[in-house]
């Protein structure tokens, strides 16, 4: 049993999500799990972490997992927390999800699920963040299986380069109907957005975030929201370089 590979399992959806359930039992095909995930949802997190509060661990049993915990703090805590803390050791592979809803283009800025597996590819481990496009609370993640098996037997047998994880947006369709793999990038696309103004019943005004999501090449057949459009599983590796390698050169003029 310990020769088998070690895997810790995460998600920004919390500890009892579905999404987590499904992906925690297609692990367990492959590895010894460990699942580490907050107590309550938090999604659009990012990258925070805590640092003005102190965080806590429960035990739970929602997992048939070597361990799990729940933890108080952010997706990308439960990463710090599970590597530096409880495992004391480099996972052999770090998996985030399955979320509800799409990471796809520029969602992955603001995603708690991407930011657990960017958390993962910074501790050195391979790291793969999923997600479902489909928010509904009946969401049918077993469609997807054997798509994310290939996935991450793929992704144990072969290395990805240092600093990279990989983001996997499934399109909400039957087995059937999924036409496969398409490794594709990061489309360019932005959200409009808007705050919709209310009043609660004492007359103080609060607000809701909203938006209108807006891609900017829509017949780029290269990109992520292409692929999900066309009924095919995206792929698209993200690095924790935030550089813009290709502004360096105009900005020498600083150093004049």
């Amino acid at each position: 049993m310990k020769d088998r590979p070690l895997i810790l399992v995460t998600n920004d959806d919390g500890i009892s999500a579905p999404g987590l359930i499904h992906l925690a039992a297609i692990a367990s095909r492959f590895g010894r799990v460990v699942v580490v995930a907050p107590d309550k949802p938090q999604s659009g997190m990012g990258h925070a972490i805590t640092i003005n509060s102190t965080l806590r661990l429960h035990e739970t049993s929602y997992h048939n997992a070597e361990m799990e915990f729940a933890c108080t703090g952010t997706p990308v805590d439960c990463v710090k927390m599970a590597v530096n803390h409880l495992l004391k050791q480099k996972p052999d592979l770090v998996l985030s999800g399955i979320n509800h809803g799409s990471n796809s283009s520029i969602n992955v800025i603001y995603s708690g699920t991407m930011s657990a597996a960017v958390e993962g590819a910074l501790e050195g481990a391979k790291s793969i963040g999923f997600s479902l496009c489909d928010y509904s609370l009946h969401a049918d993640f077993a469609q997807a299986t054997p798509f994310l098996e290939q996935i991450i037997e793929h992704t144990l047998l072969n290395d990805l380069p240092k600093g990279v994880c990989l983001n996997v947006n499934i399109p909400k369709l039957q087995t059937n109907q999924i036409k496969g793999i398409k490794v594709v990038r990061q489309a360019n696309a932005i959200w409009h957005e808007k705050f919709d103004e209310r009043q609660d019943p004492y007359g103080r005004n609060y607000y809701w975030l909203t938006g209108e999501f807006v891609n900017f090449e829509p017949k780029a057949i290269d990109t992520d929201e292409w692929a999900l459009q066309n009924n095919y599983i995206s792929v698209v590796p993200v690095h924790t370089d935030l550089t813009a390698h290709f502004a360096l050169q105009n900005l020498k003029t600083l150093e004049k």
